[in-house]
C-alpha cells in the first residue's frame, strides 16, 4: 500500500467515525424529546433520582407508597419564585400524609450559592438538575414545570401538558389532594 492510499484509508475511517458520532450525538439530542412525548399520565412513572445538596441520593423508586411531587425551577425565574413558598408550605403540612416534594435547580455550579440560599427557606430537598438523573422527563427547557406521582409510582400530573405550569392552592387542592387523601392509590 503506498503512501496515498494509506492516506486515504484513514481519512476514509475518520470520516466513517465522525459521522457514527454525529448519528449519535444526534440522537441524543432527539432522544429526550422522544421520552417526555412518551409520558403518559396513569402510567408509571419514569424513574428520577435527586441527588440534593446535602448529597444524599433520594430515588422516585424508593418513594412509592408517597405522593411525589418533582419540581423544576431556577434562581432566575420569576414565576418559580413566586411558587416554591407555596409548595414549600403545602409540603409542610402535607408530610405526614406521606407528601414528598424534590426540587430540581436549573441552576448550574456557578450559581451554587444562590441555589443553597434560596433552598435554606424550603421544607423539601432541592439539588442541581446537572447532577441529578430523569431519564424519561426529556430536556427541562421550561420552567416551572411540574409532575406528580401517586403512592403507585403512576404518573397523575405532566407538567409538559399543563396549561398553568406553575403550582397554585387551587391546583394543589385539585391534583395533590386527594392524592394524599386516597390511601390506596
Amino acid at each position: 500500500m503506498n503512501d496515498a492510499t494509506a492516506t486515504r484509508a484513514t481519512r476514509r475511517a475518520m470520516l466513517r467515525a465522525a459521522a457514527a458520532f454525529s448519528v449519535w450525538g444526534l440522537e441524543a439530542l432527539i432522544a429526550p424529546e422522544a421520552c417526555a412525548n412518551a409520558l403518559q399520565v396513569g402510567g408509571p412513572a419514569p424513574p428520577a433520582v435527586l441527588v440534593a445538596l446535602d448529597g444524599r441520593r433520594i430515588a422516585t423508586a424508593d418513594l412509592l407508597g408517597h405522593v411525589v411531587i418533582l419540581t423544576f425551577w431556577a434562581t432566575w425565574c420569576g414565576p418559580c419564585r413566586t411558587e416554591l413558598p407555596l409548595l414549600s408550605a403545602y409540603a409542610a403540612q402535607h408530610t405526614g400524609q406521606g407528601l414528598t416534594v424534590l426540587g430540581f435547580s436549573l441552576d448550574t455550579a456557578e450559581d451554587l450559592r444562590k441555589v443553597q440560599l434560596v433552598a435554606q427557606s424550603l421544607s423539601f430537598p432541592v439539588g442541581l438538575l446537572a447532577n441529578s438523573t430523569l431519564p424519561g422527563y426529556g430536556r427541562i427547557w421550561r420552567i416551572p414545570v411540574n409532575f406528580a406521582i401517586d403512592r403507585k409510582g403512576r404518573l397523575i400530573d405532566n407538567g409538559w401538558k399543563d396549561k398553568q405550569a406553575a403550582w397554585t392552592a387551587e391546583r394543589l387542592e385539585r391534583i395533590v389532594t386527594p392524592l394524599l387523601n386516597n390511601h390506596s392509590s
